[in-house]
């Protein structure tokens, strides 16, 4: 894994990869996993809507994006831009795969090989949300990318974790003891608005998020060797926790702060201040750790 925090961490250099190249495919694992979901909120959600099952919805909703998809998953696996105690990265991570779209390996995998690709002159309008919006949600949220040459990764480090094992082949499982604990609380409302549709907003509105964040938006830098470039969702700032200031995130792709301008809400960073505050986290990277960064970007 790369020292350098500005990196791609988990791809390694592999002669004659190609970002520009390949075949989508159908992927029915994710395809009916996140159809499905999206199925029973809009069948069945209005038919158990209460008040409290959406308390419910809002509450689980912001806990899995804040402290798994924003904080486990994307800024202390896959960037490690911080570091905390084992078991307190074994429930973020946790947390993370509770969010529901996929697992620890799939999910690196998966941002990795975006990640990677942006950075290329040129990539595939899959790997750049280069198509129309309807297009582009039915390829990110139902299809998968076979690149012709794809690259190489070096995921030792993640895969002789037992538990990251673990939660990769049971995550879809991983939602059960959540179900369970709902509906003896609060019945099959709590069920329906805690599970299937909070899985189904952060998946749709990730990738929706993830789309404007890379078509449409104001700018602050320009990174000069990218082929493709982000741009800052300021109305999902809060919903995201941070992670909608995608501009700032590609300028500073190792910084654990998203939100660097007055103003800018990032709430995936005040919880990181929070557990270093208790002494639970340290090594936190921002940006004036990196100033040879500067080389690479251009202000807009």
């Amino acid at each position: 894994m790369s020292r350098d925090r500005c990196e791609v961490n988990w791809i390694i250099p592999t002669r004659g990869a190609n970002a520009s190249t390949g075949t989508v495919k159908w992927d029915p694992v994710h395809s009916l996993w996140n159809g499905g979901m999206l199925g029973v909120a809009l069948i069945a959600g209005p038919a158990t809507f209460t008040w409290s099952a959406f308390a419910v919805f809002v509450i689980l909703t912001g806990a899995a994006v804040l402290l798994g998809h924003s904080v486990g998953f994307h800024r202390l696996l896959i960037h490690g831009s911080f570091k905390t105690k084992p078991l307190i990265a074994k429930f973020l991570v946790w947390a993370g795969t509770v969010a529901g779209m996929s697992g620890p390996l799939w999910i690196i995998r998966t941002h990795d090989l975006r990640d990677w690709a942006q950075r290329e002159p040129v990539c595939h309008p899959y790997l750049a949300h280069g198509k129309s919006i309807l297009h582009d949600a039915w390829w990110q949220l139902h299809c998968t990318l076979q690149l012709d040459c794809p690259p190489d990764y070096d995921l030792r480090s993640v895969e002789r974790e037992r538990f990251y094992r673990f939660l990769e082949k049971t995550w879809m499982l991983q939602q059960m003891p959540i179900a369970i604990i709902l509906w003896l609380v609060g019945g099959w409302g709590w069920v329906v608005w805690g599970v299937c549709a909070r899985v189904a907003i952060t998946v749709h509105g990730h990738w929706f998020v993830g789309y404007l964040a890379h078509n449409v938006g104001p700018q602050s830098w320009i990174v000069e060797s990218s082929g493709v470039q982000a741009h800052d969702v300021p109305w999902a700032a809060i919903p995201t926790m941070g992670e909608a200031w995608h501009n700032n995130h590609h300028a500073y792709p190792g910084s654990a702060r998203m939100g660097l301008k007055p103003g800018q809400l990032d709430l995936g960073f005040l919880f990181i201040c929070c557990l270093e505050k208790a002494g639970l986290a340290w090594d936190i990277c921002l940006p004036e750790a990196m100033p040879e960064r500067r080389n690479s970007l251009r202000e807009v």
